[in-house]
C-alpha cells in the first residue's frame, strides 16, 4: 500500500449536519501526520472524538477517485472532496475490514466501510453517492502510534 495524500481538517462539514447546510472547514493536504493509538490523527476533527471510536482514521482508494473523475468528467476537484484522511494506492480496502494491517510502521484495524452519504453528490457531483456504493473507503482504528508521510511528488 502506498500513501499518496494525507488530508486533515479541524472541522466537520457533513458529519452531524443533517438538515443543515454543510460546514466550510477545508481539508488540508499535509506531507505528514502523527497517528496516536486509540485517539486519531493530530490536527484532525476526529482526534479524541470519542473513546474507542471506529473511525479514528479513514482511507480512500486513489483508483476509485480517478475512475469517478473519468466517469463523471469532473476534473476541478481533488480527492479531498471525499473527506477521507489517507488516499492510498495498491490496496483493496474492503479486504481490510475486520483485519489488522500496517502502513509505514503504524498498525491499524479496519473496522468498516466508510460508506458514502448523500453529501457526496454535493461535494463531488450528482451520482457520486451511488457510484461509491461499496467503495467509499475504510474506517479504521489506530493500534500503534507513529508518523505517516505521503510519497514525495504524489500531489
Amino acid at each position: 500500500m502506498r500513501l499518496l495524500h494525507i488530508y486533515i481538517s479541524d472541522g466537520h462539514n457533513y458529519f452531524g449536519h443533517h438538515d443543515r447546510p454543510p460546514g466550510d472547514a477545508p481539508m488540508v493536504d499535509v506531507p505528514e501526520v502523527e497517528c496516536v493509538a486509540g485517539r486519531g490523527l493530530i490536527g484532525d476533527r476526529f482526534f479524541d472524538y470519542k473513546e474507542d471510536y471506529k473511525g479514528q482514521v479513514t482511507f480512500f482508494d486513489h483508483a476509485v477517485f480517478e475512475e469517478l473523475r473519468e466517469r463523471f468528467g469532473v476534473f476541478d476537484r481533488d480527492a479531498a472532496a471525499f473527506r477521507r484522511n489517507l488516499v492510498v494506492a495498491d490496496a483493496d480496502l474492503n479486504t481490510l475490514i475486520g483485519r489488522e494491517f500496517e502502513l509505514q510502521g503504524v498498525r491499524f484495524l479496519g473496522t468498516q466501510e466508510a460508506a458514502p452519504c448523500h453529501w457526496m453528490n454535493r461535494a463531488f457531483c450528482d451520482g457520486a453517492e451511488e457510484a461509491l456504493a461499496g467503495r467509499g473507503g475504510l474506517r479504521a482504528k489506530i493500534l500503534t502510534g507513529g508518523v505517516l508521510r505521503a510519497e514525495p511528488g504524489s500531489s
